[in-house]
């Protein structure tokens, strides 16, 4: 699908001004977004390996932005900044809810792992197998709301903003899902605990 009619396209894509920019990406053309990837890509992902620490991280984070950027298109409001600023706040927020999300599957990981045995590299130990399935078996039992959140961050890999954009619940509910059903998990992993119904 072609994008549609601009009057940018008079002008060389390099020779597109900001405000031209703005307007073009307003109005759904692709090929302002081409140009703003062109130029603000390379800050983007310098910005997020910084803060992450890995290439690859911040490759992700780099698409997300742009993915942002198209998505936010008609949220760009010139009298309250550049365009530049702009990508640089989204570049930002998206590298905070990637460290969030980092911080979230490492929490999950350590609660999971609290109540593991390790398996030995090449006969695992049955108590190791066992205690798996009680790990999946205990987030099966929580309500679908908890066990969506935490299927979503761990699986997934999704931010907590992320998620709520999917399920189309307020960021606080998210939220409130992923803390008790953390809570319910580690719980029943930590006093295994006969299963129970949790309301």
């Amino acid at each position: 699908m072609s994008p549609p009619h601009s009057a940018l396209r008079t002008s060389p894509p390099a020779e597109f001004t900001d405000e031209e920019l703005a307007r073009g990406l307003a109005a759904g053309d692709e090929e302002c977004l081409a140009v703003l990837y062109h130029r603000w890509s390379a800050l983007v992902h310098t910005l997020a390996r910084r803060s992450l620490g890995d290439a690859r991280e911040a490759e992700d984070v780099t698409q997300q932005v742009f993915l942002g950027v198209w998505r936010g298109r008609g949220g760009f409001r010139p009298e309250r900044g550049t365009i530049g600023g702009w990508i640089t706040g989204i570049t930002r927020r998206t590298i905070a809810d990637a460290l969030s999300a980092r911080t979230r599957r490492l929490h999950l990981l350590a609660a999971a792992g609290a109540s593991l045995t390790l398996a030995e590299p090449v006969a695992p130990k049955p108590d190791a197998m066992l205690d798996r399935v009680l790990v999946l078996r205990e987030l099966a039992r929580l309500p679908a709301p908890q066990r969506q959140v935490l299927g979503l961050t761990f699986y997934e890999d999704l931010t907590q903003t992320q998620i709520a954009r999917r399920t189309g619940w307020p960021l606080g509910t998210v939220k409130s899902h992923a803390r008790r059903g953390l809570h319910q998990l580690c719980h029943r992993l930590r006093d295994d605990e006969p299963a129970e119904h949790y309301t």
